[in-house]
């Protein structure tokens, strides 16, 4: 059987991989890029974060879209046949805090020459700088056209990922080639992505708030996460916020707030009863000075923009109505007017090819037979720490290994 796997990135290599393991297929490799992997060279700040030791239950709890869909490819290859895939071929790992996994070596090169290596000993025929321009069924074969022309196979695998960092080569282009054969696409919409603010103040720009809790309430349900966040030069970002991001981005944000806990651990009335205490024993600071005690020094000043008295009024003086506006503030400090970052800009992308429409044992269409569609193509998108690169790799090896075994 001839085979071509559109798209060199982590869905694209496992497949090509494995359907070319031990079999009689010819398998190509078209990647519109200079090089494979593009987009791993820069996941995990370049250490590639490839995946998430952690067992099925957890998996899917940090599946965001479509979990259900996964349970044949993550059960197929789990997160730690992953790991073993890359051990068997030369690619040791380590596990990090959150069982993040990455190269023992730290580069995410090193996930990326681990797969050409193993092309390269299974004969696939990679065809780098070749662009799919379109696809057409000709009676049981496909006809790929490209810019450096026409290829016929058998089988076509649509691992072009989705539509955020372009750069990286998803352009959406597996949108385009799954409508043309009938497929419902859902619309792309960013993920894992910064939240930006209306008229933000731009000298918080690099200051990192650290156990707080941001939460957003949209169409009558509240979405909360606890842990650090980052302050952007048009909004937040940092782990916390790119969690939200993913749980609410299928939402219209319009007339949405963000609010953060600044102390979640102190109820309002904790908080009042350490006010009294603490204002009584050092009566004769100023409230700004005193905040040093319970603020980044970075954000006091935008604390201050929030009450209606002067923040260098001496704590002898403070009412009990002020304290507890202060109170109030730290449990319930609120930014309006917010909007997800871009899709350029995005991590992943939530949307894509409708899974309902893809069987979950081998990712082929079931509009079209011999035609495939796996990683973020496909309507399925996780939270950080290695999972989406594992759905990558797990519905790769599905359609890859179902390649290989059906001739059998």
């Amino acid at each position: 059987m001839r085979i071509a796997v559109i798209g060199g990135g982590a869905s694209g290599m496992m497949c090509a991989s494995i359907c070319s393991e031990n079999s009689e297929n010819e398998v190509l490799l078209l990647e519109k890029n200079e090089k494979l992997g593009k987009k791993i060279y820069i996941t995990g700040k370049g250490r590639c974060n490839f995946t998430n030791n952690c067992d099925s239950t957890t998996f899917f709890q940090n599946v965001v879209t479509n979990p259900k869909f996964l349970y044949s490819a993550i059960n197929s290859f789990s997160p730690r046949d992953m790991i073993a895939f890359m051990e068997k071929n030369g690619l040791k790992s380590v596990t990090e805090r959150g069982n993040r996994v990455f190269p023992l070596s730290q580069k995410a090169s090193d996930v990326t020459k681990t797969f050409e290596k193993v092309l390269a000993r299974n004969s696939v025929k990679i065809h780098l700088n070749t662009d799919a321009k379109s696809i057409k069924k000709e009676n049981d074969n496909f006809k790929i056209l490209t810019n450096k022309g026409a290829f016929e196979v058998d089988s076509v695998v649509v691992a072009t990922g989705g539509a955020s960092y372009s750069q990286t080569g998803s352009s959406g282009k597996g949108y385009e080639i799954a409508k043309s054969f009938g497929h419902n696409v859902v619309k792309p919409r960013p993920s894992l992505v910064a939240i930006d603010i209306k008229n933000f103040n731009k000298n918080l720009a690099g200051l990192t708030l650290k156990n707080v809790t941001a939460s957003i309430n949209v169409s009558g349900k509240t979405f909360a996460e606890f842990g650090e966040m980052l302050f952007t030069h048009n909004g937040v970002s940092g782990p916390i916020i790119l969690t939200l991001s993913a749980k609410v981005n299928k939402f219209d944000l319009k007339g949405a707030t963000l609010f953060l806990d600044l102390k979640p651990a102190l109820s309002m009335q904790k908080l009042d009863e350490k006010f009294v205490k603490e204002f009584a024993e050092n009566h004769l600071k100023s409230f700004k000075t005193y905040l040093k005690t319970l603020l980044p020094s970075g954000f006091i000043d935008e604390f201050c923009t929030r009450l209606s008295f002067s923040s260098s009024k001496k704590l002898c003086d403070i009412t009990k109505k002020e304290r507890e506006e202060i109170s109030y503030l730290l449990k319930i400090f609120s930014y309006d007017k917010i909007s997800l970052g871009s899709l350029e800009s995005a991590i992943v992308t939530s949307g894509g090819v409708d899974t309902r429409e893809v069987s979950p044992k081998n990712m082929m269409s079931k509009l079209c037979k011999n035609l495939f569609f796996t990683g973020e193509v496909l309507d399925l998108d996780a939270l950080t720490g290695g999972f989406n690169l594992q759905i990558a790799f797990s519905t790769g090896f599905c359609a890859g290994n179902y390649l290989k075994n059906c001739n059998e």
